[in-house]
């Protein structure tokens, strides 16, 4: 057998196994009930939360995280190569672990402060917001200055020749040459943040209509022994990521054809 064949089982054994994973779902759900469940004023508080939270993190991300990923890539500071390995720290450390230092940030003086004088962030709302945006900010931040690595400073050169100051050059230039990257990066955390967990349950808790996002309402519904609701949260949380991951190819081959 040639390589080739040999790569394609490989991916035609991965593909079989998700795919049954996700099928062998459908053998525990129970037809006459779906409707019920995905009716239902609890599931539909999840789903709505957990999108209303991930939209808002994704956003934070991108605010923040666009300067630093152009910063990334187009200057040179010092510490730039502790800053880039310091962001891939959500990609390496466990949800749950990041998580918990949070929770243990807003233990401390200044976190204290924090809540007392500014926003409420443990086992509420916005917890969960900073939870999702702690998780994707790095990989936003990354996926983003991969976009603005494409894209020559070149142009950026020529067009404050031309008069533009730096600004108009990155609004004008950068900004629109990288658009298609940067949505595939927004795209993709989006979808991440739908789906977090861990972090979120440890600085948020499991407070049914309050910070029962899919994920946590997929924990609780398993705990309870509720099987058909759990099987139709994973289902709808499936159907949102694959849902992403096919836009994100949609604007991959939109932008290899131009």
């Amino acid at each position: 057998m040639n390589f080739g064949k040999t790569a394609i089982i490989a991916a035609l054994v991965l593909f079989l196994f998700y795919a049954v994973l996700i099928l062998s779902l459908l053998t525990f759900l129970e037809g006459p009930r779906f409707l019920a469940i995905l009716l239902a004023p609890d599931t539909l508080f999840s789903i709505r939360l957990s999108l209303v939270t991930a939209t808002a993190a994704m956003l934070l991300a991108v605010i923040i995280g666009l300067p630093a990923a152009y910063a990334l890539s187009r200057f040179q500071f010092p510490g730039k190569k502790m800053v880039d390995t310091l962001l891939e720290l959500p990609m390496i450390m466990s949800p749950v672990a990041l998580g918990a230092g949070l929770l243990v940030f807003f233990n401390t003086p200044v976190g204290n402060v924090i809540q007392e004088r500014g926003i409420l962030f443990v086992f509420e709302f916005p917890g969960i917001v900073l939870a999702q945006f702690a998780t994707i900010a790095g990989l936003a931040t990354r996926l983003m200055k991969t976009a603005l690595d494409e894209i020559s400073p070149r142009y950026e050169a020529v067009a404050r020749s031309l008069g533009s100051n730096a600004w108009e050059a990155f609004w004008k230039i950068t900004l629109p040459l990288s658009f298609r990257g940067i949505l595939s990066a927004m795209i993709l955390c989006w979808a991440k943040a739908v789906g977090e967990f861990g972090a979120t349950v440890m600085l948020a808790g499991t407070m049914a209509f309050k910070t029962e996002t899919m994920p946590i309402a997929i924990f609780m519904s398993l705990a309870s022994a509720d099987i058909p609701k759990t099987i139709i949260l994973i289902l709808i949380l499936a159907g949102i990521g694959l849902t992403a991951l096919y836009a994100v190819r949609l604007v991959e081959k939109r932008a290899q054809v131009l």
